[in-house]
């Protein structure tokens, strides 16, 4: 007889991309495949034909602008037929990381986008040469993507020679890629013995995280001391491949002379030093009424000494508990109906087309994403927990899915968005989500809400603090030399304190946080702009609740441009000033409000 668990894992969907290609053996994929290579040379003899390099700096004359509608297209033409196939053999690896003819596939696009890469970096040297502005009164192309080009000549100055951009390009498929994929595999593929309350149960990793939310303590805490057991196991390994990553940008980052790898990070982003820096500013003085509720979720908690870490996502006893995956999606489409039809209905068209991949199990990557696919269409991976913050993070991953609707018509230098600014429409399809809870809820079912709306906001606010502080200590000490398993854990350790200070009990932090997370190991500095969407995205709402109609009428176009402006130009477009602290302030004021209103709630449980 099945379990519920099982029944309802068994209910959750998992997406199909066989409409695109019935299989990796089908005529249409070798056909594609095989078509991606031949573009890529015609693409390389296209650069090579109209000299697109570094050139002696002049003024643009009409070839320049022939030459230059021509490469714009190739390019455009060419990384989006790499994507979709990208996007295509992903969907296998990301949900079986143990399918070894998916991963040579995704390595053998991996060395046609290492070709790609150089032939941007040309681009950009040959645009610097001859002025992004100047062009496009030649090209039409260029003029219909003057900001992106625009960043390219501003990256010309943090190039390598084109004979070294081009060898590190290569390089990279057997380094920092290799590096990364070795530790997706490695979390992905990891299972370990959880002695719960009902008995010891082999789980894969996925599903043990996801037990932090359990309504049961010693659930949680069973799931918490497998973490300690199994994260250890493959640390070395992680290790080793954190050394080189970082090692690796270290390198790079010197030879394009980046000052630090914040400066490369913050170019990366469309975010100048001035926001980032009035964010952090706002964030650090913040983090004392961040610690002053998790104190009192502590109380409620029964934990004396600050929030132990296994009830940090611990949902209170007031919840209602559990919900299903039904309950779940009907919740997020009923809060994109207080925005409109259209985002409403984008839920069940994700449905419908089989966008979304929600079940958890071994081999499959842990955490969520959501990727574009084929035109408007988006690929969703989620690992649903049936707990609320599951549905929160559905709304998010959704939100990115109507971003991905709105860049379908740009090019694919037009859509290059930035990670910053790619959590524009996320965190406001999340804030919807809590927002439309908080209207109709009073009282514990208020308070419930609110416990699990804060546990997100803590985490993109105060762990990805902790996690910035990981990162830059990373990077300093590995200037000098490689850094060993306990040294790595020591440094989490001291981020942690650092960040959550007294707001939990430092005797149960996590050291191996860093084993697990992604985005160290795939990109640099990869934290603070998820607290940068998030902040932004509160003062979006912020706009939208005060204009509704207004909001609506330039949010769509707006979307669409989040890889042609910088963070500060899309500020401007809704009335914001981003570099000024005191805009990112009232955005923490939205989260303070909201644990003022936590703290007296609780007070009757206490």
């Amino acid at each position: 007889m099945p379990t519920v668990e099982n029944q309802e894992s068994a209910s959750l969907p998992r997406w199909s991309v066989a409409d695109v290609h019935e299989s990796f053996s089908s005529r249409s994929f070798t056909d594609a495949m095989e078509r991606a290579g031949a573009t890529v040379s015609r693409m390389e003899q296209l650069f090579d034909q109209h000299n697109v390099r570094a050139i002696e700096p002049r003024a643009p004359h009409d070839a320049d602008g022939q030459a230059a509608d021509a490469v714009i297209k190739a390019f455009n033409t060419t990384v989006e037929e790499s994507e979709i196939l990208g996007a295509y053999i992903y969907a296998t690896v990301s949900t079986d990381s143990r399918h070894e003819q998916a991963q040579g596939l995704l390595s053998e696009l991996e060395t046609l986008d290492a070709r790609v890469s150089p032939l941007l970096a040309r681009l950009a040297d040959w645009v610097a040469s001859l002025g992004a502005e100047a062009l496009a009164t030649v090209s039409v192309e260029a003029r219909e993507h003057l900001g992106p080009l625009q960043r390219l000549q501003a990256r010309s100055e943090h190039q390598m020679s084109e004979a070294e951009e081009g060898l590190y390009s290569e390089l990279g498929t057997t380094g920092s890629s290799a590096w990364g994929r070795l530790q997706g595999d490695l979390t992905s593929q990891l299972s370990v013995d959880v002695h719960l309350p009902s008995g010891t149960a082999n789980m894969p990793m996925a599903a043990v995280r996801g037990l932090a939310t359990d309504t049961d303590l010693a659930t949680r805490k069973a799931a918490y001391d497998a973490e300690m057991q199994a994260w250890p196991t493959i640390a070395v390994a992680c290790a080793a491949a954190m050394n080189s990553i970082k090692g690796e940008a270290n390198t790079v980052n010197r030879r394009r002379n980046w000052n630090s790898p914040l400066d490369a990070s913050l170019y990366g982003n469309s975010v100048s030093r001035a926001t980032f820096e009035a964010m952090q500013s706002a964030v650090h003085a913040s983090l004392p009424d961040f610690r002053k509720w998790m104190r009192v979720k502590a109380q409620l908690a029964g934990d004396t000494n600050g929030l132990s870490w296994w009830n940090l996502f611990a949902p209170l006893s007031v919840s209602p508990g559990a919900i299903s995956w039904d309950e779940g999606i009907s919740l997020v489409k009923g809060a994109f109906a207080s925005y409109s039809d259209q985002l409403s209905h984008l839920v069940d068209r994700s449905l419908a087309e089989q966008w979304i991949d929600a079940e958890p199990r071994s081999g499959k990557v842990g955490g969520a994403f959501c990727m574009s696919f084929v035109k408007d269409r988006s690929l969703v991976l989620l690992n649903w927990s049936g707990s609320v913050d599951s549905a929160q993070t559905t709304a998010h991953e959704l939100g990115h899915a109507y971003h991905n609707t709105q860049l379908a018509e740009r090019t694919a230098l037009q859509k290059r968005v930035p990670m910053a600014l790619a959590e524009t429409a996320s965190i406001f399809c999340e804030t919807l989500v809590v927002e439309e809870g908080l209207r109709k809820l009073q009282g514990d079912d208020r308070l419930a809400l609110l416990n699990v709306d804060l546990i997100g906001a803590s985490q993109v606010v105060v762990d990805i603090h902790s996690r910035f502080l990981f990162e830059t200590e990373v990077f300093a000490r590995r200037q000098h030399r490689t850094l060993g398993v306990s040294e790595l854990n020591e440094i989490m350790l001291s981020a942690q304190r650092d960040a959550y200070g007294d707001g939990i009990d430092q005797s149960t932090a996590h050291p191996h946080m860093w084993v697990l997370k992604p985005h160290y190991y795939g990109s640099h500095f990869y934290n603070w702009p998820y607290t940068y969407g998030l902040l932004f995205g509160l003062g979006l709402y912020a706009r939208f609740q005060h204009d509704p109609e207004h909001f609506r009428s330039g949010y769509d176009d707006v979307l669409s441009r989040a890889g042609m402006d910088t963070a500060e130009q899309l500020g401007e477009a809704f009335g914001l000033d981003v570099t000024d602290e005191a805009f990112w302030t009232a955005s923490l004021d939205v989260l303070r409000a909201r644990m003022t209103d936590f703290n007296t709630l609780a007070q009757k449980h206490l």
